[in-house]
């Protein structure tokens, strides 16, 4: 998904390096649940630890995206060409879309979430994050930490392709867990949080459907930042993507089998059809897994 060449990009609108603290973050990474202890314990292994064989080695002093953000990212043409701007301009652009329709659709007030970028490692307010984490959401600072290295293990790792619109998902993905926060939904990842039919993968089912919804409406008029329509092409990528860190995928490359008891993000067709459901609709009530009696097969694409 492409960004129109004239977008006009706030590098400010996304940091590098974090804050230290306590806290535990819920409904982290796209490959697990990310249960992060201040003492840097694990709570459960995650599915791209388990795939990477852990973070241990790479919680060295952080490597810091570049500073030199606000002189690189200025418009959607940079955004096209650089990762790390393609990031701001996927922010602004979900600013946008869940600063209006958040409010109109809940009556509560949308809060930005803030948005950390870094390579490496790096100190949370949930602990330690590292590439071996994956992309997470920290609840007590209100924060999203990206490592802009977890693109290529997409890649690499996870055999997707990794184009644009899967790398937007991805932080659409994690700003979704916001927007959970902010309705008081996230907790229940942590009340019931392994198994098929588990409070953690509803959670996280979602949460792709919150960003298949971001993608149905990105590419409307207004904005400093606006998106080209998808193509096919791109959605294809986007889908594969989100199939490409399903629990089942993960557990059988890492393990031989799957385990549906010790699932916490759901299938890859799961992830594939909720993100779907997103973007076919458009709607907040569409993305209700809670309420789902069937993960398989969500009601609005039957």
């Amino acid at each position: 998904m492409s960004f129109n060449d004239n977008s006009q990009l706030n590098a400010g609108r996304v940091s590098s390096g974090g804050g230290g603290g306590r806290g535990i973050a819920v409904g982290g990474g796209l490959g697990g649940v990310v249960l992060l202890l201040i003492a840097g314990l694990f709570f459960g292994q995650d599915g791209i630890d388990a795939l990477t064989g852990g973070s241990e080695q790479e919680t060295a002093a952080t490597q810091q995206v570049d500073s030199g953000l606000a002189q690189r990212c200025r418009t959607g043409e940079d955004a096209n060409s650089d990762t790390s701007c393609r990031m701001v301009a996927t922010v602004q652009s979900l600013d946008q879309f869940w600063g209006s329709y958040f409010p109109q659709a809940t009556g509560k007030k949308y809060t930005q979430p803030e948005v950390v970028l870094f390579n490496g490692s790096d100190s949370t307010s949930c602990g330690t994050a590292s590439s071996a984490t994956g992309p997470f959401y920290c609840p007590p600072d209100s924060t999203v930490y990206l490592d802009t290295g977890f693109f290529d293990q997409l890649r690499t790792q996870f055999g997707a392709d990794a184009d644009a619109l899967a790398q937007e998902y991805v932080m659409a993905h994690e700003v979704g867990h916001h927007v959970q926060d902010l309705q008081g939904t996230l907790g229940r990842a942590q009340q019931d949080p392994h198994g098929a039919t588990s409070g953690a993968v509803r959670t996280e089912l979602q949460a792709d459907c919150y960003a298949g919804m971001w993608a149905h409406h990105a590419s409307e008029p207004g904005g400093q930042v606006q998106l080209q329509p998808i193509t096919r092409a791109q959605l294809s990528d986007a889908i594969e993507a989100a199939g490409a860190i399903g629990d089942d995928r993960i557990q059988e490359a890492a393990r031989g089998r799957a385990n549906p008891e010790s699932f916490t993000h759901g299938t890859s067709a799961q992830r594939q059809a909720w993100f779907l459901t997103g973007y076919q609709t458009g709607e907040l009530k569409a993305c209700d897994t809670f309420s789902a009696s069937n993960l398989n097969h969500p009601e609005a694409l039957r």
